[in-house]
């Protein structure tokens, strides 16, 4: 059945193929190394690229880097409502303007209402023991990183980073009464 010619097609084809692919690693290798590279000794750390020096920003009051560009009393006076609107969106899944809650509380008429004021609503105690009014620098700040403004808020939003988007919410907000 088996002849000595078709072992040694099958044992060239086994050999070759072993030796094709100690080659290719070999190759591989060389081209690309994984090790340490140079002359550093075992347990040494060898440079792996370029080194460049960065000057450490420091952050501005607050802990969060100053923001470039105009203050945002001058970008709520210039806002959209309409823009807002849109901007709105994101907040839609949890809150709602029409004065029901969702998983937020309303906020139909939050621009000037007292923090933590929505009757029937269970707000974090982090945001019942923060006194004051929404004003719209407060809610800013709040929108801008609600964690951060507030820790200990049951908010999961990451923030809105623009802010003009969030001067065009807050006046969008304004707009809506109770």
């Amino acid at each position: 059945m088996f002849n000595t010619m078709t072992v040694t097609k099958a044992a060239g084809a086994l050999i070759g193929s072993l030796l094709f692919l100690m080659l290719a690693s070999w190759f591989a290798s060389s081209l690309y190394h994984v090790g340490p590279a140079g002359h550093a000794a075992e347990g040494e750390e060898a440079p792996q690229a370029y080194r460049i020096a960065v000057e450490d920003a420091a952050p501005a009051e607050g802990g969060a880097a100053a923001e470039e560009g105009p203050d945002f009393a001058t970008l709520l006076a210039a806002a959209d409502p309409a823009k807002g609107e849109r901007a709105f969106g994101k907040c839609k899944s949890c809150h709602k303007i029409d004065g029901t809650d969702g998983v937020g509380p309303h906020l139909n008429g939050v621009v000037e209402r007292d923090k933590a004021s929505v009757a029937g609503f269970k707000y974090s105690q982090a945001a019942m023991d923060m006194p004051g009014v929404w004003t719209p620098e407060n809610l800013n700040g709040f929108v801008t990183s609600p964690r951060e403004y507030m820790p200990g808020t049951k908010m999961t939003f990451a923030g809105i980073k623009s802010a003009a988007e969030r001067a065009d919410l807050i006046a969008y907000l304004a707009t809506t009464t109770q």
